[in-house]
Order: structure tokens, then C-alpha cells, then sequence
């Protein structure tokens, strides 16, 4: 295998790895809300700061999407994440017309990462 062959294969490992801890992140994100309705209000300090140690994790995806040569298809859909995830999560917190939509917005990421992921392997096979 070329250097060439090992930093595709390398990238698109590593954009696997991050896309599936982004996966994990927004379940421990929703289960954290979920503690702070159902059991303690104090969990939403969590909740509200959970979020920023992930919230770019699409950034690095996209980068890795990138070097990895992966579809112009899938990187837009991982930029749909991050504006999923970063702009429209704080204007629905911040817009109570539209704050509805916050907690379905978690629910949009978890099955565009997953699809993400399925492309991502189908396309390595």
C-alpha cells in the first residue's frame, strides 16, 4: 500500500471513529436532558456544557472527509451536522418561537450520522 493509499485509509478510519463517538456524544446528550427533566434540574448545567466538547466534531469529520476522498455527497451531509448542531441547536434555544425543534434536532443528527456511517463503509468496500 502507497503512503498515498495509507492516508485515505487512515482518514476515512479516523472519520469513522469520530463520527461514531459524535453518535455516542448525542446519546449521553439526550440522556443528560433526560436526567434533567425527569430526575434533577441541576443536570441541565451538564447539558448545556456537554455540548461544546463535541459540538465540532463534524468540523474534523469534514477535514478527514477531505484527505479520506470521500463523496461531495457525504461531506455536505456532515456539514448539514454541523449546522444541525452549532447554529440551528442555539437559535432554538434562543428563539422561542422555534425551540420546539431543539429536541428533534438530536433525533435528526443520530440517523444522519448513522446514514453517514453506512455510506462511509458501503463506499470502503
Amino acid at each position: 500500500m502507497t503512503q498515498f493509499n495509507n492516508r485515505i485509509h487512515y482518514s476515512r478510519q479516523g472519520f469513522l471513529v469520530l463520527a461514531w463517538v459524535f453518535v455516542i456524544c448525542i446519546v449521553a446528550q439526550t440522556f443528560i436532558a433526560g436526567m434533567a427533566i425527569f430526575n434533577n434540574y441541576a443536570y441541565w448545567g451538564y447539558h448545556t456544557t456537554f455540548v461544546i466538547g463535541f459540538q465540532f466534531i463534524p468540523v474534523l469529520m469534514l477535514i478527514l472527509a477531505f484527505t479520506g476522498r470521500i463523496s461531495k455527497r457525504i461531506r455536505w451531509q456532515v456539514v448539514a451536522l454541523f449546522l444541525l448542531i452549532v447554529p440551528l441547536q442555539y437559535v432554538s434555544v434562543h428563539v422561542p418561537v422555534i425551540g420546539a425543534i431543539h429536541p428533534v434536532v438530536p433525533f435528526v443528527l443520530f440517523l444522519l450520522t448513522l446514514r453517514i456511517i453506512k455510506q462511509v463503509k458501503r463506499a470502503g468496500e
